[in-house]
């Protein structure tokens, strides 16, 4: 079943766009508006659009009555109305399933969406029929099972662009690594993801990535990482909305134990030159060696005054030549605060002084390395 054209592809377009801001208030009635209309159509692809992602809203809100009381209503639809049992219909059965927990029923649903799919040849729905599979393989334990059907997305991935699956077959792929034991894996896969949801710029996505990474930091044994990530995440998360992913944060941070800390600035923990920056969030220094050693020299001696000579000499290596080295350490400071400085005009970090450059001692800076401060 391909999805037609309709009059109200343009009201759930902008309540998918409130939900994917996380404002869910203002998505629901957009997409309840949406669904109504499909409905009133019998345009049933719009419909189930429609009424899954107001599923995944009801469980983000914890609202388990509402998906039963969908689920029913479909189940009507498809014996009163000729609703058709398409892979999305089976599939929309299974996210019920799933969010009530029944793990057992959904994985039936999803392979009869898959198996529907698959004589369509319809790939986007294979895709999602797919993901589904692995993520009930996960709840009931089966590792290996799951990994494989993740394994098998990536060969779609190659010729079929869905931000959406992708993203979230990568997070269900770290969970199961992390289980598994294989934490620096995940952490690089989230990562990915991180960079990704960048270009996505969608707050849940954004929300969930920065509490898989405190997770997997977490059982890295680096606490301070996981809190730094955590917090973020526990800060833009909106409690009233986000109830299961709010209470999910605020477990992991309370297994974390008391933070000694407060809030940090910045997080530099060396042993893996990961940078945390407290609004800017994870600073990519990709092949930024220079930059690294400059960052890491003031932060381990905050109020310092290093002078251009010492600089040169102990970062580029080099005797020091004013004719060469004065406008290089000018442009190289330069490049620096604009990649820490959230605010770029009004640096908190990297100052200037009379006879050379210096860290901020007010600023609140952790050095970590592998879970030692």
């Amino acid at each position: 079943m391909s999805k037609v054209s309709s009059k109200f592809d343009q009201t759930f377009e902008i309540g998918k766009l409130y939900a994917d801001r996380g404002d869910f208030e203002l998505a629901m009635p957009k997409l309840l508006d949406a669904s109504k209309g499909y409905l009133e159509e019998k345009n049933f692809h719009g419909y189930l659009d429609a009424e899954t992602l107001m599923l995944r809203i009801h469980a983000e809100r914890q609202e388990l009555e509402k998906i039963q009381i969908f689920k029913e209503r479909l189940q009507d639809l498809v014996l009163q109305e000729g609703f058709e049992l398409t892979s999305k219909t089976y599939y929309t059965l299974a996210l019920c399933a799933g969010y009530r927990g029944q793990s057992e029923t959904a994985l039936e649903y999803l392979q009869k969406a898959l198996a529907i799919a698959l004589a369509h040849d319809n790939k986007a729905d294979i895709c999602y029929a797919i993901l589904g599979i692995a993520i009930c393989y996960k709840n009931l334990g089966r590792l290996t099972d799951a990994l494989k059907e993740i394994y098998n997305l990536e060969v779609f991935f190659q010729v079929l662009e869905i931000a959406e699956i992708k993203i979230n077959a990568q997070f269900l792929n770290a969970q199961i690594l992390n289980e598994l034991k294989r934490h620096d894996e995940a952490n690089e896969i989230l990562w990915q993801s991180y960079d990704q949801i960048k270009v996505q710029k969608n707050m849940t996505l954004h929300i969930f990535v920065l509490y898989y990474l405190g997770c997997t930091y977490a059982f890295k044994g680096e606490k301070e990482m996981a809190r730094a990530h955590l917090k973020l995440a526990d800060n833009a998360v909106d409690p009233k909305n986000y109830v299961r992913l709010a209470n999910a944060i605020k477990k992991s941070l309370a297994e974390l134990g008391g933070d000694t800390s407060d809030k940090y600035d910045l997080v530099f923990e060396l042993a893996n030159h990961s940078i945390l920056e407290k609004k800017l969030g994870r600073v990519d220094f990709k092949n930024q060696f220079i930059l690294l050693d400059l960052l890491k020299l003031f932060v381990q001696n905050q109020g310092q005054v290093y002078s251009k000579e010492f600089l040169v000499e102990n970062v580029w290596k080099q005797p020091y030549d004013p004719a060469v080295h004065d406008n290089k350490i000018y442009v190289t400071i330069k490049r620096l605060r604009k990649m820490i400085e959230p605010d770029y005009d009004k640096p908190k970090y990297i100052f200037r002084a009379k006879n050379g450059y210096f860290m901020n001692k007010s600023a609140r800076v952790l050095i970590e390395q592998r879970g030692a401060n």
